[in-house]
């Protein structure tokens, strides 16, 4: 089989599995079993590199190809998958066709300007990254369920506009020149916990626990 097979990468399939299924869940009507995998995508996510970086032995082909693999399935997890979500509220119908358009697109430019700025970095220093430029793609899997979770703050007609509102924002965000400071260890710590209290919010909401 074509392909990289080792424990580096099982995290990042996970995550993309999650969110392929959410975007069946959004289909079925069941928006919150979706924004439940949107945030089990970002935690995946959040700990992918670490694992992939723990693992000493890879090659230099198995680098690159993590590298790939990663871009392309934050490209579904965190741009398609929000832009499904975005889509299927009921607004006027160019608000919702642009703002899925807009976090694709900013989505596809962010990833595809990371890979070719990593792997110039890569070829000058062996040190780990410690910022970013532009707002990391995986920032949606926060910023949407937070929106969703306080809905019923807002107005039922007016939610989804703002909900789409924030999906061009944070479009635009993926692709401005803004330095962001990548999460060290305490950070991701810190994300990891908002992370799962928002899962577990999620599940007491729909009274599953």
């Amino acid at each position: 089989m074509i392909g990289f097979y080792n424990y580096s990468v099982i995290l990042t399939y996970v995550g993309l599995l999650s969110s392929v299924f959410g975007i069946t869940q959004i289909f079925e009507g069941n928006e919150s079993a979706a924004f439940l995998c949107l945030v089990l995508s970002g935690i995946c996510d959040l700990f992918d590199g670490k694992i992939a970086r723990s693992m000493k032995s890879r090659t230099d082909h198995e680098k690159v190809f993590g590298i790939q693999i990663d871009s392309l399935c934050d490209l579904v997890c965190f741009g398609v998958f929000p832009a499904v979500i975005g889509y299927h509220y009921e607004t006027v119908y160019p608000v919702r066709l642009l703002s899925a358009m807009m976090i694709v697109l900013g989505a596809v430019i962010r990833l595809g300007y990371f890979n070719v700025m990593e792997e110039e970095r890569q070829r000058s220093t062996a040190e780990n990254r410690k910022e970013y430029e532009g707002l990391p793609v995986t920032s949606v899997c926060m910023i949407l369920p937070l929106i969703y979770m306080g809905r019923h703050n807002l107005p039922p007609a007016v939610y989804p506009y703002v909900f789409q509102g924030f999906m061009m924002l944070i479009s635009i965000l993926f692709i401005l020149k803004i330095k962001v400071n990548k999460p060290t260890n305490k950070g991701l710590l810190v994300l990891f916990t908002i992370g799962v209290l928002i899962f577990l919010g999620y599940l007491k909401m729909n009274h599953i626990i």
